[in-house]
């Protein structure tokens, strides 16, 4: 069960995070496989995606990866340039979407900086949920659960006891694009 489910009460407001050490990622892509197959993802298209980059010189070259998904912004601005309200954000800080009210203008992957949502084929935009529907059955998403390095790590942001909090109060972090000014809620140890 993911830190910080309510166990006893739906109602307890939690704020959902996820933190990614890129030291541990062997850019294996399980992560990836899972969401398409979690979500019934089409082919050419995903929610989350890993980049590689070669880093410094030889002898001392390393490919490092860069797990890559829906930020779930403090302030998402795909929800604000959303005209239908198709996109929109939970109580517990998903940034959520309701496939059945999108018009499929893409005005929200164009305010994207985390070019983290997709054309859908069937028209509408997509992106990752966090597997909500994973989290309200008391699981962890679908790509925290696979991934054989355990790089990923999901929780309450406000549970000053889950290893969520724990983790970014030892180690040193950042989340992705901080001058963009979302407020992401996915962290990056270094």
């Amino acid at each position: 069960m993911p830190e910080g489910t309510p166990a006893s009460s739906p109602s307890i407001p939690v704020k959902w995070a996820k933190v990614v050490d890129h030291t541990s990622c062997i850019g294996c892509h399980a992560c990836t496989t899972a969401c398409k197959s979690e979500n019934e993802v089409p082919l050419g298209v995903t929610r989350t995606y890993v980049k590689s980059v070669d880093v410094g010189v030889y002898p001392r070259a390393r490919r490092a990866f860069q797990v890559t998904r829906c930020n779930q912004c403090a302030e998402p601005p795909c929800c604000e340039a959303c005209p239908t309200a198709a996109m929109h954000q939970r109580p517990d800080g998903i940034v959520d979407f309701d496939k059945s009210v999108c018009i499929g203008c893409k005005a929200c992957l164009a305010s994207c900086p985390y070019d983290a949502r997709f054309a859908h084929p069937d028209g509408y935009a997509d992106k990752c949920t966090f597997c909500a529907h994973r989290i309200r059955n008391g699981e962890d998403p679908a790509c925290v659960a696979v991934c054989p390095t355990r790089c990923m790590h999901f929780g309450d942001l406000d549970d000053p006891h889950g290893e969520v909090s724990r983790l970014l109060q030892s180690r040193q972090s950042h989340p992705l694009l901080p001058a963009a000014g979302t407020g992401p809620r996915i962290f990056y140890l270094t």
